[in-house]
């Protein structure tokens, strides 16, 4: 895979995994299952297939200390940084102009950082399949997920016909992307089938992608090409902050994936999750005991099952309840019903809105 370019995206805020996931430090820096974060993960990922020199990373320039620090492997001309979040396609498009400036015709594959996955060698033949699909169709091209139950938190993606240039895995023409459904209409899409859960795993010849940017999102294009006069120069970090700041805040499924006619789905068959929140990685934790308790750090458990408890720098005792979720960070704690982990982030919408800036 010589000509092909890894990006990651490692912007995002991670509200859910508050308080462990904050402004300096989000969800894709912490380490949930192991010693390394999610975003080493990431890149170990991709390293096994494609060259160090060949990966790169775009984030927040608040980011920039933490990424640097958890990516000392990868050249630093790699870490791409935005001066404000503009969602995925301004930032997937800010990348694009540094691995054209590398390679015009290099094919690009673009993960999140924080996603679970496992089985790497079903991972690494899916984007395999994925980018000679790219190269033979001029496409973009999903990897979309094997739905395993009516999940109401992922958008859908709806196959047409099955295509076959060579490629190993099954892959399918699109007919078209679904928001995030009620689990009545989830189940109709499983019981239909065709439908894949859209795992924001993408993969594209750059200057496919540029030429889809320049036709359905023409204002983006512009503002991307006054930044690629500056690249390369002195004048590139005021150029970049001038001009993004500029540019509409829009996501790749509404700016292009939704109103191109060339997109194409891989699918997916490893293990994946988007660990929306805590309570996927309790889900997912390899280390529950007798009890069904995910428990690490200095922690008493009394009459307790079916928990999440993450107490790192000081003793949590939980007696005599059930699914719950305990996570202390510095200063501090949360506690809250695993069925409501999802709404940790209204937490920190209450912070914000007490201006208590130091929790987060």
């Amino acid at each position: 895979m010589s000509n092909n370019y890894c990006l990651i995206m490692a912007g995002g805020a991670g509200t859910r995994f508050w308080p462990k996931s904050r402004i300096a430090k989000p969800k894709q820096y912490l380490s949930l299952f192991g010693d390394q974060s999610l975003i080493q993960e990431s890149v170990k990922r991709f390293a096994n297939f494609i060259p160090e020199e060949s990966i790169y990373v775009v984030s927040a320039k608040s980011q920039q200390a933490v990424l640097e620090s958890q990516t000392g492997n990868l050249p630093k001309e790699n870490l791409i940084f935005e001066p404000v979040g503009k969602n995925t396609l301004p930032a997937i498009g800010l990348a694009a102009l540094f691995i054209a400036e590398k390679d015009p015709e290099g094919v690009m594959i673009v993960s999140p950082s924080d996603h679970l996955i496992q089985n790497n060698e079903l991972f690494q033949q899916c984007i395999e399949s994925a980018a000679l699909i790219a190269e033979k169709k001029n496409g973009i091209v999903t990897i979309g997920i094997s739905p395993k139950y009516p999940a109401t938190g992922y958008g859908y993606v709806q196959t047409g016909d099955e295509i076959q240039v060579g490629q190993s895995i099954r892959s399918f023409s699109v007919n078209r992307f679904v928001e995030k459904p009620n689990v009545e209409v989830a189940m109709g899409y499983l019981k239909q089938g065709g439908f894949f859960w859209n795992s924001g795993i993408f993969v594209f010849n750059v200057s496919v992608f540029l030429k889809a940017v320049q036709e359905f999102s023409p204002e983006l294009y512009s503002d991307l090409m006054r930044i690629k006069k500056h690249i390369g120069t002195e004048t590139y970090e005021e150029a970049v902050d001038r001009i993004y700041r500029e540019v509409t805040s829009i996501s790749i499924d509404y700016g292009i994936l939704e109103k191109a006619s060339n997109v194409f789905l891989v699918q997916g068959d490893f293990v994946w999750n988007d660990l929306g929140s805590w309570e996927e990685v309790y889900k997912y934790d390899p280390k529950k005991d007798e009890n069904q308790n995910a428990a690490s750090g200095e922690v008493i458990l009394i009459d307790t099952k079916n928990s999440y408890i993450s107490a790192p720098n000081s003793l949590v005792a939980v007696v005599g309840l059930d699914d719950v979720i305990v996570v202390q960070e510095g200063n501090t704690i949360l506690v809250c019903k695993r069925d409501r982990a999802e709404d940790i982030k209204a937490v920190v919408g209450e912070i914000t809105r007490r201006k208590l800036d130091q929790y987060l």
